[in-house]
């Protein structure tokens, strides 16, 4: 994360201009050596040194532009930048700020997966990524929430599985409110309650086969954290903290989107018609892969005994970053811990590694010679090359990676109960339990 900064630090410095960012276009300062990052770029577009509480005043025009202030981001995330604003005055502050507030949820994250994976958690540690990404977004801090829910639930003294599931799901609630995909999670967690757990040996007392009851209340849990974690931002500014959501949803899908559907889709499909089909594929496709990966987990545990809710979640990911209409650079630190939690292949984690570095960097260099008006298309630059092959390299892995996953052993030492334990109002008791084997 070190490293990370000081490649990020490279985008700032003097002379800085009234709003306190650099006078040079943001292009020439950080496309050309890949040292862009959101944080600078939200600094000037969303005039972050104004020190306006987020979401409170402001909203978006018909045209899709943000005001007041509004970030594009979930509300735990617009509380971070406002908190980075404070007591800076420039985009070099600001990064500085920002990067001091996240580093703890990265190094929280090597921490539990150092716990629950050993030395596995290495692949985080020490991966490009971190390097790459850590400061290009507020992401890190959703990342902590995922990997803090499977820590909750599979630690050491976790405590009975209605208790672990319970902060399980609190903790998806909260990552949710700062990036919406830890909530996917909830899904695979509700169903790993609802069968029992590992080995389905911890239902509740009088219940055969299905705890209905226990899924229901993770769910419940997760979307009531959600709710009470937005519900102050909605009512101090309904229209502000409803643009946010907007924005993402009129989000076009062009080059910077880095998807399937700007590179596949849109060169066959006239331009008029070319949003409106995507905004109808990419869910339809997201939710399908959703329900394939669920079905898949519940034939792994018809043979295992097990729902593997960490596969399943790792799955429904892969389906997410395949399908949705946006796949920006940083999302890599989102499926980095679950190389951690799964035990796949070393192939798949370097070779998904090498096509997102190709990706990530190809793009911004790409962005540079477009900016710089020197040639870029694909016969004639390296940059745009390297960007094909990390989109469709990342799109074909992505597909390799949901089957992978969903075969792939859990590492966390603590996913099995002990045989023979029935988990009785609150407690787990030692009692024989009669399974159906096949």
């Amino acid at each position: 994360m070190l490293l990370g900064y000081l490649h990020k630090a490279r985008c700032t410095g003097l002379p800085f201009g009234e709003a306190g960012a650099p006078e040079s276009p943001l292009w020439q300062r950080s496309y050309g050596v890949a040292c862009y990052t959101d944080l600078q770029h939200l600094w000037e577009v969303r005039d972050l040194d104004e020190l306006v509480l987020p979401y409170v005043d402001g909203g978006i025009t018909d045209s899709g532009r943000l005001y007041g202030g509004v970030v594009e981001y979930p509300v735990l995330i617009g509380v971070l930048i406002w908190l980075g604003t404070l007591f800076v005055s420039t985009d070099a502050g600001f990064l500085a700020a920002s990067a001091l507030l996240l580093a703890p949820f990265g190094l929280l994250t090597a921490w539990w997966l150092g716990r629950l994976s050993r030395w596995r958690a290495l692949i985080w540690a020490l991966g490009p990524p971190l390097v790459l990404y850590s400061f290009h977004n507020w992401d890190l801090a959703a990342v902590a929430c995922s990997v803090a829910a499977v820590y909750a639930l599979h630690r050491r003294r976790a405590g009975t599985l209605r208790r672990g599931s319970t902060i399980a799901a609190v903790l998806l609630g909260i990552g949710a409110s700062v990036k919406l995909y830890p909530g996917m999670f909830v899904l695979p967690l509700a169903l790993y309650v609802l069968t029992g757990g590992p080995g389905g040996v911890l239902l509740p007392a009088r219940v055969r086969r299905y705890d209905v009851r226990g899924a229901l209340r993770v769910l419940a849990v997760a979307l009531g954290t959600a709710v009470l974690v937005n519900l102050p931002f909605a009512l101090a500014g309904f229209r502000g903290w409803l643009a946010s959501f907007r924005f993402q949803f009129d989000r076009a899908v062009d080059i910077s989107t880095n998807s399937i559907w700007y590179w596949g889709l849109r060169p066959l499909v006239e331009q008029e018609r070319f949003e409106s089909l995507v905004s109808v594929l990419s869910p339809v496709l997201v939710l399908l892969s959703f329900a394939v990966a669920c079905l898949l987990g519940t034939r792994r545990r018809a043979a295992t005994g097990t729902f593997p809710w960490i596969a399943v979640s790792a799955a429904m990911l892969c389906g997410f970053l395949l399908f949705h209409k946006v796949h920006s650079p940083q999302f890599v630190l989102w499926l980095l811990p679950f190389f951690v939690l799964l035990r796949v292949p070393a192939g798949w984690v370097v070779a998904y590694l090498l096509a997102d570095a190709a990706m990530g960097i190809g793009f911004f260099r790409w962005m540079y010679l477009i900016n710089a008006e020197q040639p870029y298309t694909i016969y004639q630059s390296l940059a745009a090359q390297a960007v094909v092959v990390g989109v469709w390299g990342r799109a074909a892995l992505l597909v390799g990676l949901f089957v992978a996953f969903l075969r792939a052993p859990e590492t966390p030492r603590q996913t099995e109960a002990p045989r023979g334990h029935r988990e009785v109002a609150g407690e787990q008791l030692a009692a024989p339990v009669t399974r159906r084997t096949s």
